[in-house]
C-alpha cells in the first residue's frame, strides 16, 4: 500500500478500524448476527477478486517489460526485486527471532464467541492464488517472447477492467470489512487484548527500515566507491514528505530534487531511476508486510509460519512488489492472494493485516522512497562508475537543482 498510497484510502480504513471497534464494544448478539455475516460477504468478494488482480495486473507488467527490456532496466528492476527480497528475509528472521519473546496472548478461553452466520454465500474463485500466479508468468513471458500483438492488447484491456473492478469494487468495500471484523474483534475481546502487541509492532518495523537503509546505502557505497553519506543526507525532505503525503506519487518531485542536490549522482542516472523506482522499489512496505503476517500468524492462530513457508512467501511477495505496482491500494491488497494462499490467513487475519498496515503506512512509504536513492548509487557503479552515461552533478548544477 505504501508506494501507491493513498491517503484518502488510509483515513477510510482507519476509520472504519476506529468505528468498528466502537461498535464492537457495546454491540449485543442480534446486530453481530448481521455483522458476522456481511463481513463474510465482503470477504469472499474480495477473495473472488484476488486471482482476477494478479493475472490482470502481472501479466500486462511482463509483457510492458518484455518490450521495453534494456541492460539498464533489466538490471534497474532485478536490483529492486532483490531489495525487496532482501528485506522480506531481513524481517523473516528478525521476526523469528524477535516475535516469540513478545507478549502475545495467544489463549482464546476467555474470549466471547461470535455468533453463527444467518445468511452465508460462497462466492468461490474462478482459480487458485497459486494457478493465478503461474498463469500470470507463462502468459506474460510467452506473450513478450512471441510479441503476440493480438493477446497483448487483450491482456492490456483485461488490466483496464481490473483496475476498475479494483478502484471501483474491491478498494471501496475494504473499509467496511475491516470495520467489521474489527467490530467483531472488540465484541469478542481479544482487540484490548492484542492492543499493545499493535503498537509494539509498529515500532519494530520503523526500526528494521533505518536498518534495512543502512544496508543499501551501504551496499551501494561498496558498489559505486562513492560515499553514500553524499545522497542520504540530502533525502530528509523526501522523507519527511512521505511521512506526511503517505504518497510516492506526491513525493516524487521531492526526491527527484533531493536526489539532484547528491554531487555523487548524475543527472541522467537520478532521472532513470529516481521514477522507475517509485513505481518497483517497495523494501519499506514488504518488509512491513512479511514481519506482519508472522505476528499476526502467531496472534490469530497461535503459531509462527514454517521457514519453508516464509521462504516461499518472501519470493513471491517480492514478485508481487515489483510485478504489480499499478493495483489500486498498493502491496498488501496485490499480495492477498499469497497471504491467504500461502500462509492460509481467514478473513479475520487479512483484515487485521491491512488495518495494522495501515497504521504505519507513511513510514513505509518513506523507506521506499529513501532506498531509490541507495539503488540509484548502485547503477551509477555499474554503469556510470567514470561517467559513460553523463558527469556527476556538478556545483552548478546543484544550485540550480
Amino acid at each position: 500500500m505504501a508506494k501507491t498510497g493513498n491517503a484518502s484510502l488510509i483515513l477510510k480504513l482507519l476509520a472504519g478500524l476506529i468505528i468498528g471497534a466502537l461498535l464492537g464494544f457495546v454491540a449485543n448478539e442480534s446486530v453481530m448476527d448481521v455483522v458476522v455475516s456481511a463481513r463474510h460477504i465482503f470477504g469472499q468478494i474480495i477473495f473472488f477478486l484476488v486471482p482476477l488482480v494478479i493475472v490482470g495486473f502481472i501479466t500486462p507488467a511482463i509483457v510492458r517489460l518484455g518490450r521495453n527490456a534494456s541492460k539498464i532496466l533489466v538490471t534497474a528492476v532485478c536490483l529492486a526485486y532483490f531489495s525487496s527480497v532482501g528485506a522480506a528475509l531481513f524481517s523473516m528472521f528478525s521476526g523469528y527471532l524477535i516475535i516469540p519473546h513478545l507478549s502475545i496472548a495467544t489463549q482464546t478461553e476467555n474470549l466471547r464467541s461470535l455468533p453463527e452466520m444467518v445468511f452465508r454465500l460462497d462466492i468461490p474463485p474462478l482459480f487458485s492464488v497459486m494457478s493465478a500466479l503461474i498463469t500470470a508468468l507463462f502468459f506474460g513471458l510467452g506473450i513478450a517472447w512471441t510479441k503476440s500483438e493480438t493477446l497483448s492488447r487483450i491482456f492490456m484491456e483485461l488490466e483496464r477492467v481490473v483496475t476498475w473492478l479494483v478502484t471501483r469494487v474491491l478498494i471501496p468495500i475494504l473499509p467496511f470489512f475491516v470495520g467489521l471484523s474489527f467490530m467483531g474483534l472488540a465484541y469478542e475481546g481479544s482487540l484490548t487484548r492484542h492492543l499493545p502487541i499493535f503498537v509494539s509492532m509498529v515500532l519494530l518495523v520503523i526500526v528494521g527500515h533505518f536498518i534495512w537503509l543502512a544496508l543499501l546505502y551501504g551496499i551501494g557505497g561498496a558498489v559505486s566507491g562513492r560515499n553514500p553519506s553524499r545522497i542520504f543526507r540530502y533525502y530528509a525532505p523526501a522523507y519527511l514528505t512521505a511521512v506526511g503525503t503517505m504518497s510516492s506519487a506526491a513525493t516524487l518531485p521531492v526526491a527527484l530534487e533531493c536526489a539532484r542536490r547528491s554531487p555523487v549522482l548524475s543527472k541522467t542516472m537520478v532521472e532513470f531511476m529516481v521514477p522507475l523506482g517509485a513505481t518497483v522499489h517497495l523494501c519499506g512496505s514488504v518488509l512491513t508486510e512479511t514481519f506482519f503476517c508472522m505476528t499476526i500468524s502467531l496472534m490469530l492462530y497461535g503459531t509462527l509460519p514454517s521457514l519453508g513457508t516464509m521462504l516461499l512467501f518472501c519470493v513471491l511477495l517480492g514478485i508481487f512488489a515489483v510485478g504489480a505496482p499499478g493495483v489500486p491500494g498498493g502491496t498488501v491488497v496485490a499480495s492477498l492472494g499469497i497471504v491467504t494462499g500461502v500462509l492460509g490467513f481467514d478473513q479475520t487475519g487479512v483484515a487485521l493485516l491491512i488495518a495494522i498496515f495501515a497504521l504505519q503506512d507513511s513510514f513505509g512509504t518513506a523507506c521506499n522512497v529513501t532506498g531509490d536513492g541507495a539503488l540509484t548509487l548502485m547503477l551509477e557503479g555499474l554503469f556510470n562508475r567514470h561517467g559513460e552515461l553523463g558527469p556527476l552533478q556538478s556545483p552548478q548544477d546543484m544550485e540550480n537543482a
